[in-house]
């Protein structure tokens, strides 16, 4: 019989007040409390606990605080990775992110869902689906990432977006929900912002 965390972990509904999950999550709450209250100078202490925390990450990010996660051994992160103030990942299932990926501030990414009908979310049982951020992207300010996301290299998320369905490889989507604007071209090397030029 599987327990609640295996449920969870294999993407099936599960019941998050479990005993095992609900102190795996109350000791990722201490340690970002500790990220979160931190001297601003001690980036290093931030870091490991960072390092120790999640399940993958390489030698150079940076998370402005505050920060929050669920449980962080479900978070894998690359090289050159930056997020800026109040990102919020629930990690119920993976949550895999590229290299040189940028989040704005105010970024939600959320694995974790409930039942539409109210008798089984009444009865307390989650779900949780991966989510995963290719490499070179950039997610706006004030996004949410919904369950089961793909989005993929070199992307750019408009700020504000609801990103419930996949965004292919190179192109600009924004909007609730999200949607693609259009591909993104070798001619926007030439413009940092609409018309205005390097």
């Amino acid at each position: 019989m599987l327990t609640e965390k295996q449920k969870m972990l294999a993407g099936k509904p599960y019941k998050a007040f479990d005993l095992e999950l609900l102190t795996e999550r109350q000791n990722t709450k201490e340690a970002i409390f500790n990220f979160n209250n931190l001297n601003p100078k001690q980036i290093q202490a931030r870091n490991a606990i960072i390092k120790k925390l999640f399940g993958s990450v390489k030698d150079n990010f940076f998370i402005e605080p505050p920060f929050r996660c669920d449980y962080g051994y479900n978070i894998e992160i690359g090289n050159n990775f930056y997020s800026n103030y109040n990102l919020v990942i629930l990690d119920c299932a993976k949550v895999s992110i590229g290299n040189n990926v940028f989040i704005a501030p105010n970024v939600g990414i959320y694995t974790a869902g409930h039942p539409i009908h109210h008798e089984p979310r009444n009865n307390e049982f989650e779900y949780a689906f991966p989510i995963h951020i290719g490499n070179n992207a950039w997610i706006g300010g004030n996004t949410v990432i919904n369950p089961g996301v793909t989005i993929g290299n070199n992307v750019v998320i408009g700020s504000g977006s609801v990103v419930t369905k996949n965004i292919p490889d190179n192109v600009i989507a924004f909007g609730n929900p999200c949607k693609i604007y259009r591909e993104i071209t070798e001619k926007d090397k030439q413009f940092y912002f609409k018309k205005y030029s390097f």
